[in-house]
C-alpha cells in the first residue's frame, strides 16, 4: 500500500472530499466513542473533529496531505499497531482493508487495540453492476473480488452488522463508483489518480478512449440515461460495524 500510494497518492486530498452524508453514517456507528483509531488513515477522510482521532498511515505522500487541524498521524500498518492492548474506544478503516498486506491480520491488530465499535467502510466489487465495469473493464468483476472484508471480519469479530450506504449523484469523495452520474469526470487523469482501481488494471486509455467516443455519440446516454434521473444508487459501497458485545 504505501508504495502505491506514493505513486498515485499526489493530489488525492483534492479529490477525495468526504461526502457529509456518508460521514453522518459513520459518526452514528461509533456511537459515543470518544478515542478513535483511524487505520489507513490516508488524507484524513471521514476522521471526525469531535473526537480524538489517531490516525496510523503508511505513505508519507498521504500523511503530507493532511489538512491543518487533521487528527496526528503516525506511520505504521494495520499489521503492526504500536498500541498496547484495548488504547482506544473505538477503530475504523474507510476503504483501505484491501490494501492491507493480511487482512487478518490486519483485522485482529484492529481488535487488539480497541475497546469497540470497530467500523468498515468498504466495498463489494463481485457481481457490481456499474457501467464502468460492465461497459469498459468487464473482467475486473472476477479479478478483484469481494474486497468487502465479511467473512475475515466475522471470523476475527463473530457477527458483524452490513449497513447499505448509497452513493449520492453528486458525492464529494471521489472513490471508484463516485461519478456514476457524471461519467466525463473519469476522463479526467487527476481524478484517475486518486481512483486506486485504475492504477491496478489494464488498457485504461484504450478503455477511455471508448467511454469519451460513446459519450460523443450518445452511447453512454442510450445504454444509461436513466440514471440521470437517479439522486443515489446502491453501487456495493457499506459499513460493516463489530460491536464489542459481540465479541468480548
Amino acid at each position: 500500500m504505501n508504495a502505491l500510494y506514493d505513486t498515485i497518492g499526489k493530489g488525492y486530498a483534492e479529490y477525495r472530499r468526504p461526502d457529509p452524508r456518508i460521514a453522518a453514517a459513520i459518526e452514528a456507528a461509533l456511537g459515543d466513542a470518544r478515542t478513535v483509531i483511524n487505520i489507513g488513515g490516508g488524507a484524513g477522510s471521514y476522521e471526525s473533529r469531535r473526537r480524538d482521532v489517531t490516525a496510523i498511515e503508511p505513505s508519507a505522500t498521504m500523511i503530507a496531505q493532511r489538512p491543518p487541524g487533521a487528527a496526528k498521524a503516525i506511520r505504521g500498518t494495520a499489521e503492526a499497531l504500536p498500541f498496547p492492548d484495548k488504547s482506544f474506544d473505538a477503530a475504523t478503516a474507510f476503504l483501505t482493508t484491501h490494501h492491507w498486506s493480511d487482512l487478518g491480520k490486519g483485522l485482529r491488530e484492529m481488535k487488539r487495540v480497541t475497546r469497540g465499535p470497530c467500523v468498515f467502510f468498504d466495498h463489494q466489487m463481485s457481481d457490481l453492476k456499474f457501467w464502468m465495469i460492465t461497459d469498459y473493464f468487464p473482467e475486473t468483476g472476477q479479478q478483484f473480488g469481494p474486497l468487502l472484508p465479511l467473512e475475515a471480519a466475522r471470523a476475527v469479530f463473530g457477527a458483524v452488522r452490513v449497513v447499505p450506504v448509497p452513493v449520492p449523484h453528486d458525492c464529494t469523495d471521489g472513490f471508484f463508483c463516485a461519478y456514476w452520474r457524471r461519467p466525463r469526470m473519469y476522463l479526467d487523469p487527476k481524478v484517475r489518480a486518486a481512483i486506486s482501481y485504475f492504477a491496478k488494471v489494464r488498457d485504461v486509455e484504450a478503455r477511455l478512449e471508448r467511454l469519451r467516443r460513446d459519450l460523443d455519440d450518445g452511447t453512454w446516454a442510450r445504454k444509461n440515461g436513466h440514471l440521470l434521473d437517479k439522486l443515489e444508487m446502491d453501487y456495493g459501497y457499506r459499513l460493516v460495524i463489530a460491536d464489542a458485545g459481540t465479541w468480548e
